[in-house]
């Protein structure tokens, strides 16, 4: 069983007690940052997200039933007020309980339904290379967006690509597409689309920089359109990290490569995914 798919069991197993995201990634044998990741990556939710969502849809049929009170099925659903399940189920619905009972039925709701993996679907993984990396700096443009909300980050990387290789003190032309957790935020992370750079000085008034260490790193092929990295996300810590020994390195949480196999019109061709290790 993969590590996400430990952790979905988990989450399905424990919904009557309140769950933090220490116990899920005990359960899933990743840390809270790559897991929140990858989750993210596979599933299209956060975890929080997914939570809420579950408990959410489990509470309709008790709303549509009338058989309790709709305070007394805001409690089961481990919410502590009628107001703060009436916000979270309207959220999350687009109606109030309220009017969900009135009507009798769910038939105009989009119930989030347990997310099974299907193993069959997955990549197969290619055996990884290791690569010591002197310092680098980089330069481009970073968003924040929450685990899950992947799809936003094609739009980032076509407006910085209007830069690409007119950018001062560009070194070469790799592309760098950098992932880093955030302090003390368990449910977003910061995406840089990026390239190297000799120093600082002139670069776009809305450009970032980020400072990557001299590191060693486990180095991953994915292969085919940029769309489907996911699934080979999810093999890597799904099945590989797991089991591999080693201990995840220094900043950033990984970053994804592209050079001139990869076609950023078309997003296909091989995109490497490379995670700092401890030596």
């Amino acid at each position: 069983m993969s590590a996400i798919a430990r952790a979905i069991w988990f989450i399905e197993s424990h919904f009557d007690s309140d769950l933090s995201l220490e116990q899920i990634s005990e359960a899933a044998g990743l840390s809270r940052y790559h897991l929140s990741r990858v989750f993210g990556l596979v599933t299209g939710h956060s975890i929080s997200g997914y939570i809420r969502g579950r408990r959410l849809s489990r509470a309709v049929p008790a709303l549509v039933g009338a058989s309790s009170t709709i305070l007394e099925v805001a409690l089961c659903a481990g919410y502590s007020s009628h107001e703060a399940f009436t916000r979270a189920f309207r959220d999350q619905f687009g109606l109030t309980p309220e009017a969900v009972r009135r009507q009798g039925h769910a038939r105009n709701l989009v119930l989030l339904e347990p997310i099974r993996m299907d193993p069959a679907h997955l990549n197969d993984l290619e055996p990884p290379r290791f690569e010591t990396l002197q310092p680098m700096l980089l330069a481009g443009l970073q968003e924040i967006y929450p685990y899950g909300g992947n799809a936003a980050i094609p739009s980032l990387w076509q407006k910085f690509n209007a830069h690409f290789g007119h950018i001062s003190g560009q070194k070469g032309n790799v592309a760098y597409g950098v992932c880093t957790h955030l302090d003390g935020e368990a449910e977003k992370f910061r995406y840089m689309a990026a390239v190297e750079v000799s120093d600082a000085a002139d670069l776009p008034a809305d450009f970032a920089t980020l400072k990557l260490p001299g590191q060693r790193y486990v180095v991953f092929t994915h292969r085919g359109h940029v769309s489907g990295i996911s699934a080979t996300m999810h093999r890597i810590f799904g099945t590989w990290w797991p089991t591999s020994g080693l201990e995840h390195g220094e900043t950033p949480d990984m970053f994804e490569r592209y050079d001139e196999r990869f076609d950023p019109y078309t997003g296909m061709g091989v995109t490497e995914i490379w995670l700092p290790i401890r030596a």
